[in-house]
């Protein structure tokens, strides 16, 4: 079975940093594009980071120079390092792996940035 699994959310005061983990099996991840989104309450889900295969990166506006997206195909896995975190940061965050036969989702993992 081909799934995603996230890990590394939590709660955490404004200023602090959580690294996310994106970890897949069934399948081998360095063939795909792969993303962070989250999803706000009321909000839609929107693009936070991408990382192609060549490595080259993305990021949204609102978390350029405070997130970074790496992946380490030896491990299977993906992360993001979000550091000076903002209320306005709390979300749940999706994995996505994209490649011309699958686009793949995780289950989410919760992060909350109090003041």
């Amino acid at each position: 079975q081909v799934q995603l699994v996230e890990s590394g959310g939590g709660l955490v005061q404004a200023g602090g940093s959580l690294r996310l983990s994106c970890v897949a099996s069934g399948t081998s991840l360095s063939s795909y594009v792969m993303g962070w989104y989250r999803q706000a309450p009321g909000k839609q889900r929107e693009l936070v980071a991408r990382i192609r295969t060549s490595g080259i990166t993305y990021y949204a506006d609102s978390v350029k120079g405070r997130f970074t997206i790496s992946r380490d195909n030896a491990k299977n896995a993906v992360y993001l390092q979000m550091s000076s975190l903002k209320p306005e940061d709390t979300a749940v965050y999706y994995c996505n792996a994209q490649n011309v036969i699958r686009d793949l989702w995780g289950q989410g993992t919760q992060v909350t940035v109090s003041i």
